[in-house]
């Protein structure tokens, strides 16, 4: 995109960025390897949708690619995530002083539906995914993607190093995991006793083939480095079909499964937030929401009558 649009249009202060690439290297600067490559990807369809520099982008440039988005027939979500980004892109442009205007924030992200309780699976369901992994490193991986709430990347870049033995619970030997999250930030979370007694027998199968160094990751491909981001996806998918679900079940349900399930036996909405690494107590609330004890519903005395009948 530099090659193509070196010099900025209007803009009072450019000695921010040189030019439009430069901008974009500078925002995506800090986040995740993911992050980035999916902001990348949708930077990329957006200057080459409305071929301009992005100091030259008028309104009307972003309201034809939203309309492209939908001609496209995405979903809403993946709608709201490209636009999102754009009008990122274009926040941190204007806030830097390359850009004079920030036309996206005159852009609506579309509405999303909230299914975050179609997505919640029961415990289970949970326990027949687990129950249903096919090798020794399957089977823990799951236990701990469901044990500590984890992210797909968060889990994939778990080395030996971040596993600490604690005191016991109840006589059974436990211990700690240190996960990075987003914004290269660490939390350090208590392992249940049997989710710690099956990484240890993980531990003794990788030592036995000299896996299990400090710096060796947990969960290692037939390549021997960490799993992908993509392989994982795969496990957890065909796990979920073997064990009789018909949903398209991905890591982040057993994410979700976490937070729901720990709040549904009295774990503290605080500790729930920490556990997850949510950035408001407000997204860690939704679960309960998702997940109602009691509703107003539950009050009529029509329906209760019909009920008692």
């Amino acid at each position: 995109m530099s090659d193509r649009f070196p010099v900025p249009l209007n803009s009072p202060r450019a000695s921010q960025a040189d030019d439009d690439q430069h901008l974009i290297d500078l925002w995506l600067h800090g986040k995740s390897e993911h992050a980035q490559e999916a902001y990348k990807r949708d930077v990329e369809q957006f200057v080459d949708f409305v071929d301009l520099p992005l100091a030259a982008v008028k309104l009307e440039d972003f309201w034809a690619w939203a309309d492209h988005l939908i001609r496209l027939d995405l979903k809403p979500a993946s709608q709201a995530r490209k636009l999102a980004a754009v009008k990122s892109l274009f926040s941190f442009g204007h806030r830097v002083g390359y850009l004079q205007f920030n036309v996206g924030a005159a852009v609506t992200l579309p509405s999303i539906p909230d299914k975050l309780a179609e997505r919640i699976l029961p415990e289970p369901e949970i326990q027949r995914i687990l129950n249903a992994a096919g090798s020794l490193r399957d089977r823990v991986m799951l236990r701990v993607f469901y044990a500590t709430g984890a992210r797909v990347s968060e889990l994939a870049n778990v080395y030996w190093g971040a596993l600490v033995e604690r005191a016991s619970i109840d006589g059974r030997p436990t211990g700690q995991i240190t996960l990075l999250g987003k914004g290269n930030k660490t939390r350090t979370l208590r392992l249940p006793p049997d989710t710690w007694a099956a990484l240890q027998e993980l531990r003794e199968q990788a030592a036995k083939k000299g896996h299990a160094e400090r710096n060796h990751p947990v969960f290692r491909s037939r390549k021997k480095g960490p799993l992908s981001r993509q392989q994982i996806w795969r496990i957890v998918r065909n796990t979920s079909t073997a064990a009789g679900l018909t949903q398209d079940v991905s890591p982040h349900w057993l994410r979700h499964a976490h937070a729901s399930h720990a709040l549904d036996h009295g774990a503290p909405a605080h500790l729930v937030k920490d556990s997850l690494g949510h950035k408001s107590l407000t997204t860690t609330s939704k679960y309960a929401h998702a997940r109602p004890d009691d509703s107003s519903s539950l009050y009529l005395k029509a329906e209760r009558k019909a009920g008692s009948s």
